[in-house]
């Protein structure tokens, strides 16, 4: 017996009509039906004078994203968990080696001016421009303003951090006279060539081009200088050290517990059984902390971490985020023979 098109089409619906309703029941709802979210518009009206009708349409347009909470939460299998061997290799390889002195070579008048104006190396410029995007070739691809909303609304564990960013997002998209749902970037809502935060890039980005905006998606020269601003005023020193490896005597759970913020002479260190190979006099009362790089099954990897170090993790307060680009940032150096080292002390070989 033939079916004629219409029962065809009339069948098909009735089988697929219990995926759709599952379907139906996965998806979340709109946030602007929520109403911490409907609270949140009132409080960006009150404090700061948006349009409720406008936000509301705007966050009517996004909706809890599942991928956004699977990527902020920590790792689960063992086969995820921190390992630095693993990590490294993932930022300080070939690749990222030489599309990093390509980067140099392109915008090293740039780089120099920054350089001479923030005193930040120009290795460690491109270095965290390097590991945060690739030189601008990984921004990422999740809108800001569905990212935000969900870490701000559906990630507890973190809400009042992501809520201000979403404030602040809003904030600079008003500045820029841009629509917040034209903004991708990451799973966390970092933004552009050098991945700044909302916050961040209002507070410490720089229209380096000097063309009276700021764009750090698609001008490197603002990228460059905003990154370089943004460590000269975490505190960055001028030709002082960043960090040296160590070797570890008995037990060092004292110095790990005391965090990566530098809070006792390397000294101390030396005389509780902690190797330090340098030739610097002065080297031994400057501030440092203990930098553990652990992996599963393997030795923890030892450094110190002087205040340079720590600045580069107020960028990302990972002691793996900060090796990454340090030893990144001297295989640049090498690679372009240059003959001022990063840091005082002497450099890392990789």
């Amino acid at each position: 017996m033939r079916l004629s098109s219409g029962r065809i089409l009339a069948s098909l619906l009735v089988l697929l009509s219990p995926f759709s309703i599952a379907a139906e029941k996965i998806k979340s709802p709109p946030f602007s039906t929520q109403p911490q979210v409907r609270e949140f518009i009132a409080e960006m009206r009150d404090q700061h004078g948006f349009d409720s009708a406008v936000l509301t349409r705007q966050f009517g347009a996004v909706r809890s994203n599942a991928s956004v909470l699977k990527a902020i939460r920590p790792a689960a299998a063992p086969e995820q968990q921190r390992s630095w061997p693993r990590y490294r290799d993932r930022f300080v390889n070939e690749r990222r080696i030489q599309r990093g002195l390509q980067f140099w070579q392109e915008n090293q008048a740039e780089i120099a001016r920054a350089e001479a104006l923030y005193g930040v190396p120009g290795a460690i410029i491109v270095a965290i421009i390097g590991v945060e995007t690739e030189y601008g070739r990984n921004m990422g691809k999740f809108r800001i303003l569905e990212a935000l909303a969900t870490l701000a609304f559906d990630y507890p564990a973190r809400a009042p951090f992501f809520r201000n960013e979403l404030e602040q997002f809003l904030l600079l998209a008003r500045e820029n006279a841009s629509d917040p749902l034209s903004y991708q970037g990451s799973y966390a809502g970092a933004m552009g060539i050098p991945q700044f935060m909302p916050s961040s890039q209002r507070r410490y980005a720089v229209d380096f081009d000097g063309d009276t905006r700021i764009d750090l998606s698609r001008s490197p020269t603002d990228a460059i200088g905003s990154v370089a601003r943004f460590l000269q005023l975490h505190g960055w020193t001028p030709n002082a050290p960043i960090a040296l490896p160590a070797e570890v005597a008995g037990d060092p759970g004292a110095w790990i517990a005391a965090g990566i913020k530098p809070s006792a002479p390397l000294r101390a260190m030396l005389d509780q059984g902690i190797a330090v190979q340098h030739t610097d006099a002065g080297l031994d009362e400057q501030p440092a902390a203990l930098i553990d790089l652990v992996a599963p099954d393997q030795p923890t990897e030892y450094w110190v971490g002087f205040d340079n170090f720590y600045v580069i993790t107020r960028y990302n307060r990972s002691s793996f985020y900060a090796m990454a680009v340090f030893q990144l940032a001297e295989a640049l150096r090498e690679n372009r023979a240059e003959s001022t080292p990063l840091q005082t002390a002497p450099s890392y070989r990789n």
